[in-house]
């Protein structure tokens, strides 16, 4: 099951929150999904190079709030914020709603979101760099941010080869079935001139243990992979210490309590008589 379901449906209201948070009865439910699908799709048409990641719509009686997750505000907000306020107004008239709010929240680790690195890998397919290099690029890259594992999975005319296939490339562990892992994926594509090149990106940013709050708009000072890394790092250092010196001291008590000195000594009065 773990490797049929997106991994972030399977974990809604355990580990992740929802992206869109509001209520709708049974008359205007479908009204506002479908608002909320032609917001997602402009915004991403409209901002086509801004990185963004998640966009999270809020409701409240008359209130529309959009939060857009990217890790390149400056594109979106412009000089003196004028952007925003043409997006606001680009808005206002696809919703028909007269009160509008948009938030950016900036990604401070954008080698850890599966969203932005599928994407950074289909822009590089596209500019004709080859795809093994990119991926192995965006694996080093989020690893060495903390990511415990990543996988990715392309598949298409690769290098322009006549018959498509699938290849994928993983580093550390990626558990799927394990819903208390936190494991983020994207499915995107690259459009080249030999059609279309699907790219499927899996990252597992560890197991969250403790309740965590759903709310996906919390950004916190320091992630939970930061933490772990760090005690990890801690009790490395602590465990080998202890390691190293215990030998050391084991290794001087055999050199001071063994016959080695003894044998020695004994060749020398063997030679003198």
């Amino acid at each position: 099951m773990g490797q049929k379901t997106n991994p972030i449906g399977a974990r809604l209201g355990i580990i992740r929150g929802w992206e869109s948070n509001w209520y709708g009865n049974k008359k205007d439910f479908s009204t506002k999904l479908i608002e909320d699908n032609k917001i997602r799709t402009y915004l991403n048409a409209r901002i086509n190079k801004g990185g963004i990641s998640k966009i999270v719509i809020e409701r409240t009686l008359n209130k529309l709030i959009v939060t857009i997750h990217t890790s390149k505000p400056g594109i979106i907000i412009g000089k003196g914020g004028n952007e925003v306020d043409r997006i606001k107004e680009e808005l206002k008239k696809l919703t028909g709603k007269e009160d509008v709010q948009i938030n950016i929240l900036e990604i401070r680790r954008p080698e850890l979101d599966a969203m932005i690195v599928g994407d950074t890998i289909a822009r590089q397919i596209e500019n004709r760099i080859n795809y093994k290099r990119a991926i192995k690029m965006a694996i080093a890259s989020a690893l060495r941010m903390g990511a415990e594992g990543i996988k990715i999975k392309i598949s298409g005319r690769l290098g322009g080869a006549e018959i498509a296939r699938t290849e994928e490339i993983k580093q550390g562990r990626t558990p799927l079935h394990t819903l208390r892992m936190d494991i983020d994926y994207a499915n995107v594509f690259a459009l080249t001139v030999y059609g279309k090149i699907g790219i499927k990106v899996w990252i597992c940013k560890g197991e969250v243990l403790g309740k965590r709050d759903l709310n996906p708009n919390l950004v916190g000072g320091k992630s939970d992979v930061n933490d772990r890394r760090d005690r990890r790092e801690g009790e490395g250092g602590e465990s080998r210490g202890h390691r190293g010196g215990g030998d050391r001291r084991g290794g001087g008590d055999r050199r001071h309590h063994g016959g080695g000195g003894d044998r020695r000594g004994g060749d020398r009065n063997r030679q003198q008589d």
